[in-house]
Formats: structure tokens, sequence, C-alpha cells
């Protein structure tokens, strides 16, 4: 049986009459736990309140699939006061890392021990600020991790398809270049006269300049590929259907063929066809090094807008454009929008620059943007397909940002509750609840601004006011 002497080791206690104390000792059920056993977990009703005479216990909290420890409590210590007034579900696991001895107070003896004494109240209430603090914080942080673990992989993602471009560009050059060179001494054996080099040398500019520039007309492009696959095949090259997609792609003509090629039409020599092989590897090098740096100014700018995103070597408050803190985001989303959700931009282009915390402010777009990716990965109750739309406006003094999705809506029941921290809707372990806190944080106490929330079933919009003058 617990004595008033175990209860006195604990300084919220040690208020607390001899009566008191006694009456406590009384209702107390004691319970012991072997190393490894766990007294509650994540996510069930809460059981009461609980002083630790001895042991320790690990507190921990589920991340992405895995318990992560988030504290201790080692004896003398107490728990369970959070879940006692707030009648909330327990937000952690606590497992035994020693034989431990506990003592159980059910929540309404918890309740009036707690309102009977002013000093009492005021030591738990006091010691109940410090371990919301401290839990809050250390979620804020998984979900800061969490949120660059999205990101970075959604990176590597797409910085993965220009790079394994630019690597086979250049494994493909390398040799092409070295048959060009080879190709171009074969041809100066020869002393082939200058005007007829000229003209050669003209029809690979003309094509380079087609291929920097294309048309894009797929009709014109198979027809004139077609035409120079008939030609080739009759002057009898080897492998037509492999010279006709370059020479096409550089506007070279059957015409300006024949008429280049007819002095070698005869020759026993390589010059027979070299001169449109010659032709179509000069091409197929000009594609390549067009893709290559497609691939790295891709690159490129992937860099640049996570660097931006970020606002390195910046200060921490600064002049910023919305638009491009919501742009960066969107293109770090990439990967995520890809399957199947359009993003509908509505932004005033007469927009102002403003003094924020632009790092913070483009925590707020990921919050909310990630929240209507989620949101769309349910079935939409509309046949349209699922979109999000983003708005954004000048008004009254402040910048105007809206972020809606067409996915299931919020239910009514909880819309009021969504931006308490810890309450979330998702899985448990996928979410901690501090993302939509996180959001409000940053605009009210960081900005000056306002957030407001308007769902139904097809629509979901949160619209975020930022003060221009703050």
């Amino acid at each position: 049986m617990l004595c008033s002497q175990a209860l006195l080791q604990i300084k919220p206690f040690q208020v607390l009459p001899p009566e008191r104390l006694d009456w406590i000792c009384d209702r107390t059920q004691h319970i012991h736990l072997a190393p490894g056993e766990v007294l509650v977990r994540e996510g069930e009703p809460p059981l009461g309140f609980f002083i630790q005479v001895s042991g320790q216990i690990t507190v921990s909290r589920s991340s992405n699939g895995a318990d992560m420890p988030v504290g201790r409590h080692v004896s003398p210590s107490f728990f369970g006061e959070i879940q006692c007034l707030t009648e909330d579900l327990v937000p952690v696991t606590l497992t035994a890392d020693t034989n431990t001895d506990l003592y159980r107070l059910n929540c309404p003896d918890f309740l009036e021990v707690l309102h009977s004494c002013r000093d009492f109240e005021k030591d738990i209430f006091c010691t109940m600020e410090k371990r919301l603090r401290g839990l809050e914080s250390f979620i804020q942080s998984r979900e800061k991790m969490a949120a660059l673990g999205t990101l970075s992989a959604g990176l590597a993602h797409e910085l993965n398809n220009p790079a394994a471009a630019l690597v086979r560009v250049l494994k493909d050059v390398k040799p092409a270049i070295l048959e060009l060179q080879r190709m171009n001494l074969v041809y100066g054996q020869h002393q082939v006269d200058d005007e007829h080099t000229q003209q050669w040398l003209a029809l690979r500019d003309h094509g380079f300049n087609a291929i920097a520039n294309p048309q894009n007309d797929p009709l014109v492009l198979g027809d004139r590929e077609d035409a120079l696959t008939d030609w080739l095949e009759n002057y009898g090259v080897d492998e037509a259907w492999k010279l006709a997609e370059p020479l096409a792609a550089g506007e070279v003509e059957p015409e300006t063929l024949e008429l280049l090629m007819n002095r070698w039409r005869d020759s026993d020599t390589e010059l027979r066809d070299m001169g449109l092989r010659w032709l179509a590897l000069s091409f197929d090098v000009m594609g390549l090094i067009t893709k290559g740096l497609d691939g790295a100014e891709r690159i490129s700018t992937l860099v640049q807008s996570m660097k931006s995103y970020s606002y390195m070597d910046r200060a921490a408050q600064q002049e910023v454009d919305i638009h491009d803190g919501i742009e960066d985001t969107l293109r770090l989303f990439a990967f995520k929008l890809k399957h199947g959700i359009k993003v509908d931009r509505h932004y005033d282009q007469d927009l102002p620059k403003m003094m924020a915390f632009g790092s913070e402010l483009n925590q707020v777009w990921t919050n909310l943007l990630d929240n209507a990716i989620d949101a769309l990965g349910e079935s939409p109750p509309t046949s349209e397909p699922p979109k999000i739309t983003i708005r954004t406006c000048q008004k009254n003094g402040c910048i105007r940002v809206e972020v809606e999705d067409n996915g299931p809506g919020i239910p009514t029941e909880i819309k009021t509750r969504i931006l308490e921290p810890f309450f979330t809707t998702k899985p448990m372990g996928k979410g901690s609840g501090l993302g939509l806190d996180v959001v409000r944080r940053i605009v009210e106490n960081r900005h000056g601004g306002s957030l407001m929330v308007e769902s139904a079933p097809g629509k979901t919009c949160f619209a975020i006011l930022l003060p221009l003058t703050q």
C-alpha cells in the first residue's frame, strides 16, 4: 500500500495536509510493471493519474511506423494529469525500462485533490505546461524533419531524371565526336573542293538551327522522314531508317541530298555514303547536347528552387514575393502532383512584395499543399478530376492567399478542432496534429495575420491574410 512518506518525496504533494495524503493513499491501486511491459499505448483512453515510486518508464510516440522516444519518467514521479483534465486519448506509449512500481488514482479522485489545494494545483499545472512544451517542441522538430524528408525525396526523384539523361548524353557524345573526327580526316584526305565543302557546312548549320528551334509539327516531320527513308534506300544506304530520323529533324530534303551526293553515287570508297552519315551523326550530337543542356537547366532550376525555398544566405526577415514562394514549393511537390492532380493558379500579377519571414511562410505553403494533396488521395465526391486552386489578391491592406481543393471536405463534427495542437485526422503514426498549428502560429504570431477555413464536400479552402505593414 502507498504511504504518505513516499508521496512527500514528490514536490507537489509536499503542500498537501496529512489527512489529504492519507486520503490519496487509501484510494490508490498498486500496479507492478516488469521490464518491457507496456502500461498504456498511444491512442488508448486515459487510465487515471499515476504516482511512480520506483523504476523507470520510457515515453515514446509513433512516427512513420516506428516508436520514437520523447522522454522518461524517473522515480519518484507522477504523470497522467493531462489526460485526466482533457479526457483526450493518450498521445504517447509508456513502457517500463526496469521493474517499476506505480499507484493509480482514478480521474475523479485526482480532480478532487487538484481542486482542493491551490498550491498543489499550481505545481501540477506548472509541470503540465513544461511537459506540453517539451512534447510540442519534439513533435514540431519531427514534423519539420518529416516535411524535409518528404521534400528531399521529391527533390531526389525530380533530380534523378535530368541527371540520368545528362549521364546518358555524356556517354553517347564521346564516341560520336571521335567518329566525326575520323570522318573529317578521311574527307580531308580526298581534297574535295572548297565550294562543295561549304555546301555541306551550310546544310549542317541550317540543321543545327532547326534542331535548336524545332517547329514541333509531327505531321510535317513524319512526311519528311518517310521521304528521306525512301531516298536513302534507293541510294543503297544500309539501315536507312537510322539516318532518316536525325536528317528529318535537321530539315534536310531528299532533293538537297541528291544534289550533294551525285558526285559519289558510283564511288567504291567510303565516301559513297560517308557524307550522309557525317550529317546525321552531326545532328545526333547536336540533339544530345540540346537534351543535355535541358537536363542541366532542369537541375539548376530545382537547386535554385530549393535554395529559394529555404532562403539560404539571406536574413530571417526580408522582402519576399508570395508567388515565388508558392511556385518554389509547388516545384518541390512536383513528384506528388504528377499523379493526376491539376493545379489552377489565379494570381494577382500586381501583388506587391512584403516584408516577411520567407522560409517560415514557405512552411505554411508546404503544410497547406501537403494537406490538400493528402485530401485528394481520397476519392472526390464529384466527377471532377482532383484539383488544387491557388488564388492571390490584395484587399484592405492585406495579401490574401487561398489554397482550395475539391476533396471530400472536413467532417462538420471536427471542423472546430482542426487547428488544435496534436489534433489530427490522419492515421496513427502518420500525422502529429501540429501541421495546421504551425501554420496558425506562423501566420498569426509571426506575421500578425489570420487563418480562416471553409469546408464542404467537394470544396475545402484555407484562406491566409497577411498584412502588408506590420
